[in-house]
């Protein structure tokens, strides 16, 4: 399969109706193309039934740049983002948080991004608990599949501004954990899965909503009961899980 059909495929599967992921125009997705280009889902397509055509050719380099400046305005944004196409002649608008795809597809070993609105991590993105609700780890596979812990991103306004503060959490992130992070829960918004390739990027989105779902039972039945952090560190050392881990993200 190509670059784009591997797109394609992907972003078919996060618009699934049976994961509840995403409905109408929600959510967006990319993976990293030749070069430092990327390809990103067009605004206002749907998930579900987007095409070939739906998949905007950008590269990196333009829109990296904007996350050096203090402020960006409207006119110089979109003048970015056209500036931006491998193919000017594309009619098609690349979606507005294409600055933070850019920006994590930058990262080592990150080839493939899916953020979606699930209606399970948003039921906890936009609680009063946040972001206590989410951190942590529940149960062996969560770990597994996530790793120990996940960025929480307050919320701010999509674009340039959103691009920063994800930055500077992952930066956190790998700064305390010492290794990139698998999920990006952001304040009443939803969540970025990161992944080295598509089936990655799906199975940690599927994880997510299920720790979610996970959660609100948990909070239904008296309350979230997270494994310690020794236990979740001993997990994720063992050698018969990091074998798991290497063949759940298709490794």
């Amino acid at each position: 399969m190509s670059i784009v059909d591997d797109f394609v495929s992907m972003s078919h599967a996060a618009g699934a109706p049976e994961l509840d992921a995403v409905i109408l125009g929600e959510g967006n997705t990319s993976v990293l193309g030749e070069g430092d280009t990327f390809y990103v889902k067009a605004s206002g397509c749907n998930l579900l039934t987007l095409g070939a055509e739906h998949a905007v050719h950008l590269r990196r380099a333009p829109l990296m740049a904007l996350l050096e400046k203090d402020s960006v305005s409207e006119q110089e944004l979109q003048e970015t983002y056209k500036l931006s196409k491998v193919d000017e002649t594309v009619k098609a608008r690349p979606s507005v948080e294409a600055i933070f795809h850019a920006l994590l597809l930058g990262y080592p070993n990150v080839k493939a991004v899916v953020h979606t609105h699930a209606t399970a991590v948003n039921a906890l993105t936009c609680s009063k608990g946040w972001p206590t609700v989410l951190a942590g780890r529940m149960c062996p596979d969560e770990a597994v599949v996530i790793g120990p812990d996940s960025v929480f991103v307050p919320y701010v306004d999509p674009g340039v501004v959103l691009a920063k503060c994800i930055k500077s959490g992952v930066d956190a992130y790998m700064s305390k954990w010492g290794q990139f992070p698998k999920v990006i829960y952001m304040q009443n918004h939803g969540v970025i899965a990161l992944g080295a390739n598509p089936a990655e990027a799906l199975n940690v989105t599927q994880m997510a909503i299920k720790a979610a779902r996970m959660r609100l039972g948990a909070l239904q039945a008296g309350g979230i009961n997270p494994l310690s952090s020794e236990v979740v560190s001993h997990l994720l050392g063992r050698p018969d899980e990091k074998y798991r881990q290497q063949m759940l993200a298709g490794k």
